[in-house]
This record gives C-alpha cells, sequence and structure tokens, in this order.
C-alpha cells in the first residue's frame, strides 16, 4: 500500500465518502488508509488539502 493520510489531514470526510471500497478510517484526529485499498486514486483527487500522498 503506497497511499497514505498524512498531518495535514483537516479530517473533513471527504476521501471517506468518495472511497469506493471503504478503505479509508477514522484515526484520532486523522483518517488511514487501511489494507483493503486499491489505490485506485479517488480520494486522492478529492482531498481539498492535499493530505493523501505516496
Amino acid at each position: 500500500m503506497a497511499l497514505k493520510i498524512n498531518e495535514d489531514c483537516i479530517a473533513c470526510g471527504t476521501c471517506v465518502d468518495t472511497c469506493p471500497l471503504g478503505a479509508i478510517v477514522e484515526s484520532g484526529e486523522i483518517y488511514t488508509i487501511t489494507d483493503e485499498c486499491t489505490e485506485c486514486r479517488a480520494c486522492v483527487d478529492s482531498c481539498p488539502v492535499d493530505a493523501i500522498v505516496d
């Protein structure tokens, strides 16, 4: 799994709503990408603060 959510995450939930597999979960004050991620990059395109990186 190459995609990660960095500290720039503002926990808006847009990536959670966008992920077709439900592979993004709340993890404290930010979100985390789980092993179910297929790297479709829908979350990358939807993140308003570019917090999802390779």
